[in-house]
């Protein structure tokens, strides 16, 4: 299927990504503030060129038939391309307006990121900066197809992925918390095991924090807590922690951040966070993105030193 003969547009393929948006013909239709007609007909011109049925029309809306999902996939990372080719472009013009989309995970988001994006906004107002915040497997795809142009946080291993490189930011360690007035600490000689009996915030299964944490506990014969939230929302976590008995695990420069939580006497040595950025391998930074990248690295020097490694 020869899809470069001219007949293809890029009206296309911002209609197929419009309507899996938005569920529905009309939706998409009143977003990109066209009649609904004129939708509808360059969907059936659409279908005719790819020579499929790209969705399912139902009294519910539009869904993507397997051949739509597929081709969506490929619209959305055209698209973000030009979105790319054209903030490189103004970027290499001015250097002071564009856009960088920052994915980010627990760990540089509460102390890091906001320090690095202040500093920017400083030198160059004009920039927009977008914050996603979502785990590590989640935020991939969306590097890789150009949505996000950079992620921050602990580096997960990317040997599965040869389209990725990483840059290290500083090490850091990582300590129980809990509210300064928590019961815990009444207790002389306190232990792991004495802490069970609270319940506790744990990150999300698939992160590898709680995999060194599930390694801990196992190493000191003891279960995972019973009476658990599972969480790796930085804020809710902190919430949490602050006005309840929960005990949570938090890299070191979140959990020093103010009083409302205090580190509990209880070292978890072994666990210690490499936070970095993970950047696409071959595709080049966008002028807004080297910029964000230039500050990210520039705070983390004045974070933990030039050693990069956060105090314990």
């Amino acid at each position: 299927m020869d899809l470069l003969n001219g007949r293809l547009k890029l009206r296309h393929l911002v209609l197929a990504v419009a309507i899996e948006e938005h569920g529905s013909v009309l939706r998409a239709a009143e977003h990109l503030r066209l009649a609904q007609p004129a939708v509808t007909r360059s969907l059936r011109e659409l279908e005719g060129i790819l020579g499929v049925e790209l969705f399912y029309r139902g009294p519910r809306g539009a869904a993507p038939t397997l051949f739509g999902a597929a081709f969506i996939e490929h619209a959305r990372s055209v698209l973000a391309e030009l979105r790319r080719a054209g903030e490189r472009i103004t970027g290499l013009a001015d250097g002071e307006v564009g856009t960088v989309t920052v994915g980010t995970l627990i760990a540089g988001s509460n102390v890091l990121l906001p320090r690095a994006i202040a500093a920017l906004k400083a030198t160059r107002p004009g920039i927009t900066v977008v914050v996603h915040e979502a785990p590590f497997d989640t935020q991939v795809p969306r590097l890789l197809d150009g949505e996000i142009d950079l992620i921050l946080g602990r580096l997960n291993p990317i040997d599965d992925q040869p389209a990725l490189r990483q840059l290290t930011l500083y090490r850091e360690p990582v300590q129980l918390v809990a509210r300064p007035d928590h019961p815990a600490r009444s207790r002389p000689d306190l232990t792991l095991a004495d802490l069970l009996q609270h319940p506790w915030v744990l990150p999300l299964r698939q992160t590898a924090l709680r995999q060194e944490l599930e390694e801990v506990f196992r190493d000191a014969g003891l279960p995972l807590p019973a009476n658990r939230v599972e969480c790796s929302s930085a804020l809710t976590v902190r919430t949490l922690v602050r006005d309840t008995d929960m005990i949570a695990a938090l890299p070191e420069l979140v959990a020093r951040t103010n009083g409302e939580v205090l580190p509990l006497p209880i070292p978890l040595e072994p666990v210690r966070r490499t936070v970095g950025v993970t950047l696409p391998d071959r595709r080049p930074l966008t002028p807004s993105a080297r910029l964000m990248l230039d500050h990210l690295e520039e705070q983390a020097v004045e974070l933990t030193g030039p050693q990069g490694e956060a105090p314990a």
